[in-house]
């Protein structure tokens, strides 16, 4: 007899306790993850930009100006092959997009008398907004 209670299981009482447990736990840390991953993303946005305006200026010390609007950011890892001076690729490999997958802004001139524009229009793609939406300026 004694045997037979050793080898009994979870009863379903059991097992539904702490699955409730665990989703409850789960539910208190899983925010506080997501938090981080949308700081993270910013946080890498930043990096790149900076990657991005330090390829920019050995761009422009190379060919003598930043490239234009028309040109793009593709001229710093792609020879265009009608620039004289080019000595890329000054970006070891294409950064088209942001973390969230949206295309990098980049005008040149920029405003307010800078010499260009570079920016992520942060999560939501668009203009403005607030928090993990923001945008995220090379001049920030």
């Amino acid at each position: 007899m004694e045997k037979a209670k050793k080898n009994r299981g979870f009863t379903l009482i059991e097992l539904l306790v702490v699955m409730v447990i665990i989703a409850l736990l789960a539910s208190l840390v899983a925010p506080k993850l997501f938090n981080k991953l949308g700081a993270s993303k910013q946080k890498a946005a930043k990096a790149q930009i900076k990657m991005i305006e330090t390829a920019l200026d050995a761009y422009r010390l190379d060919v003598g100006k930043y490239p234009s609007t028309a040109e793009g950011l593709k001229v710093l890892w792609e020879n265009p092959g009608n620039i004289k001076g080019w000595d890329g690729p000054y970006l070891p490999k294409p950064v088209k997009e942001d973390p969230w997958g949206c295309p990098y802004v980049y005008k040149s001139p920029g405003e307010n008398g800078k010499p260009f524009e570079l920016k992520s229009l942060g999560a939501d793609c668009r203009e403005g907004g607030e928090g993990e939406n923001k945008d995220i300026s090379v001049w920030d």
